[in-house]
């Protein structure tokens, strides 16, 4: 069996190829997807990332604000440090 990565920029048809390899019965595994659920509301990550950055990072469903929290980890690498130890 081959295991292939899919990477690319923004608007590099990484989408497109994607759905290709779906309709021809082609296990996909999207990692956005993957991300996203490991920091649901309630889960370990999010419960992890909400101890070490505080409730002001959460929107009024208690879910993570994905862009509050960009802006904080990318203006300050040690921020940035912080939510990769989350990971672990």
């Amino acid at each position: 069996m081959r295991l292939v990565g899919l990477t690319g920029g923004i608007a590099s048809g990484k989408s497109t190829v994607s759905s290709l390899f779906k309709d021809a019965g082609l296990p996909v595994v999207d990692a956005d997807i993957v991300a996203r659920d490991v920091v649901r509301k309630g889960t370990g990550g999010w419960k992890k990332i909400v101890k070490a950055f505080g409730n002001g990072i959460l929107l009024e469903n208690g879910e993570i604000d994905r862009a509050r929290l960009g802006q904080l980890v990318f203006s300050d690498p040690s921020k940035r440090q912080l939510l990769n130890r989350c990971s672990f």
